[in-house]
């Protein structure tokens, strides 16, 4: 009997656990050659086992490749449901058993939290990026509710993420202006922080503000880097 025909999740399956291991190797062998500079701070807060949600804020289209690069567990993201219709992308999200959402619908995005839910009731880590698109370093965009529905439905941990400078790497399209699509030189950081418990919170709004200030704090952290990508 297959994963799935046993309820349990694609994404948390043996086919995508091969290939989170496959493509992990290729980010790294890009990491150790220092084609993109890559930082990773404070890893260890992600536990070893058992559900966690990692949110982090979204500054570029690369934001999931390298936040997923950086764990150490394989890992499911709620993203845009076009990736699915992209060449390669599409294949390589449906082998991962990624989950789509159709943006600004709200039939799609309760589908996307009830198979997110899923992934945590099976002991996975879900991937989510609360502003729900991406968000330009001058902008701001209002959290979703999703992220703190799940946490409180389950009691799962929130991890907060703050993700930096992949917005230079690869900018958007709307904001670079004359710079370059892509500019490699630039260095990356994700830094990880301490958990989110979310039996401190009687009310999703008031999770979501102090999961919005963690978020905002650990993008301002820059620190030598003690915990590249290896």
């Amino acid at each position: 009997m297959n994963d799935e025909s046993a309820g349990r999740p694609k994404g948390l399956g043996k086919r995508a656990w091969v290939t989170t291991k496959l493509v992990r190797r290729v980010l790294r062998t890009l990491a150790w050659s220092k084609f993109v500079r890559v930082t990773v701070l404070g890893r260890d807060a992600v536990p070893k086992t058992g559900p966690v949600i990692v949110a982090s804020n979204h500054i570029s289209m690369l934001d999931a490749v390298f936040l997923w690069g950086a764990l150490r567990r394989r890992a499911v993201a709620i993203a845009m449901a076009e990736l699915w219709s992209w060449p390669v992308v599409g294949w390589l999200v449906r082998r991962l058993g990624q989950i789509p959402v159709q943006r600004r619908d709200s039939a799609s995005g309760q589908v996307a939290l009830s198979q997110a839910e899923q992934i945590l009731r099976h002991g996975g880590v879900l991937l989510i990026y609360p502003e729900g698109r991406l968000v330009a370093a001058d902008e701001q965009e209002p959290y979703k509710p999703g992220v703190a529905k799940l946490a409180l439905a389950t009691g799962v941990p929130i991890i907060p993420v703050g993700t930096t400078g992949t917005d230079r790497v690869l900018p958007l399209r709307r904001t670079r202006g004359t710079g370059p699509a892509f500019d490699r030189r630039q260095r990356v950081t994700i830094s990880f922080g301490a958990p989110v418990d979310p039996a401190d919170f009687d009310d999703p709004d008031k999770l979501l503000d102090h999961l919005r200030q963690r978020i905002e704090d650990l993008r301002a952290v820059d620190r030598p880097h003690p915990d590249a990508i290896r």
